[in-house]
């Protein structure tokens, strides 16, 4: 919803009309958490798993794409858990079926968190193609406008991090 200095909103508000671009971004960003927020709830609840699990799977699911293997102290501090609670975690996510530890291809005293082929498949089902309509959203930006926004993200990842 664009900025009107005489709108009651909840969200981000200045009295100045000289902030209205600041403010009308600041509410979008505000509206996609909360969409994105809710996407996640609704994935959580289709699949039947928490927050940190779901994590875990996007981050199993990535490292598995690009070819990496992933430990539990990887896992851990991806998530910025204990190796403790990470235990509980592959322990949930193993008797789920989504998961399976196997042994390190080169240190046979390692082991390494795979998913299996059914969290790939529950993952995309339970995302209903938002993957690939998002994809295609962020498609239709030409490079300056990509450009734009990836500067703009890192710059608001880099304020929010700071504090």
């Amino acid at each position: 919803m664009p900025y009107s200095d005489t709108q009651d909103s909840p969200g981000f508000s200045h009295p100045t009309v000289e902030r209205n671009r600041s403010v009308d971004v600041l509410n979008a960003m505000r509206d996609y958490g909360s969409a994105e927020g809710d996407m996640r709830r609704r994935m959580r609840t289709t699949m039947n798993l928490g927050e940190n699990d779901i994590s875990a799977l996007r981050f199993l699911l990535g490292a598995k794409q690009a070819g990496r293997t992933v430990s539990p102290s990887d896992l851990a501090r991806t998530l910025r858990i204990t190796t403790a609670s990470t235990t509980l975690l592959i322990d949930r996510l193993v008797t789920s079926g989504h998961v399976v530890r196997s042994a390190h291809a080169t240190d046979r005293r390692a082991l390494i968190i795979v998913p299996t082929g059914d969290s790939f498949d529950e993952m995309r089902s339970a995302l209903g193609g938002m993957h690939e309509k998002m994809m295609d959203a962020a498609g239709k930006m030409s490079a300056k406008e990509s450009a734009t926004v990836l500067k703009f993200l890192a710059h608001m990842q880099q304020v929010v991090s700071s504090n």
